[in-house]
């Protein structure tokens, strides 16, 4: 079976309804092990992860690349890539610290820790950082993130530009592999599990 992708929304595109990107990539990511250590609380976690993603998904729309693949018969999205074209300077997240605390609740710390330990491992040469993947639950291990993937490295290797993630889970690091990544060494979060660093330099 064959996706096609779609370039969604690219910096300066407006007004863009966000809603549906969210919801995706709160479904995808909701219970994942990076998630359940920020809140363990299912409920909460559940209420509270999309006004988490949108943080991220509107800064993406407004300053970085969006790919998406969508369902051929009812338009729905199946997977989404989240880029920042980090050869060039971005400005962080409007009003960041303020959505965070509204969207992270009494995990304001926690979230305070992941994006301490992820800065102070981050590549400062150029490249593109992949923020998020994100498949539908019912969709994953059909080839969806693959080609997301391969939509915009085929864009990198042509311009000589590297790219950069954090796989969050053994599995997503495996398929990072499979696409030319290499990992590094651990990040470890405060009593969490890790997450792996992963470079990708340009395929001839």
């Amino acid at each position: 079976m064959t996706y096609a992708i779609q370039e969604l929304v690219i910096r300066d595109v407006a007004p863009v309804d966000t809603g549906e990107i969210t919801e995706l990539v709160a479904a995808a990511m909701s219970d994942g092990r990076v998630a359940r250590w920020l809140n363990p609380d299912d409920a909460v976690r559940h209420r509270d992860s999309r006004g988490y993603f949108a943080v991220f998904v509107e800064h993406a729309v407004r300053y970085g690349e969006v790919y998406a693949t969508a369902d051929a018969d009812t338009g729905r999205l199946s997977g989404v890539a989240l880029w920042f074209p980090l050869t060039a300077m971005i400005p962080p997240p409007a009003d960041y610290d303020r959505r965070m605390k509204e969207a992270t609740g009494s995990a304001y710390d926690r979230a305070c820790e992941l994006d301490a330990a992820l800065d102070a491992r981050h590549p400062l040469e150029p490249h593109h950082y992949l923020a998020f993947l994100a498949v539908h639950p019912h969709l994953q291990n059909r080839g969806i993130g693959s080609a997301l993937l391969d939509r915009h490295h085929a864009r990198l290797d042509r311009a000589g530009i590297p790219a950069y993630l954090e796989a969050n889970d053994p599995r997503n690091r495996d398929l990072y592999l499979r696409h030319g990544y290499v990992s590094g060494r651990e990040i470890r979060l405060p009593d969490g599990p890790p997450l792996w660093p992963m470079w990708r330099v340009p395929q001839p």
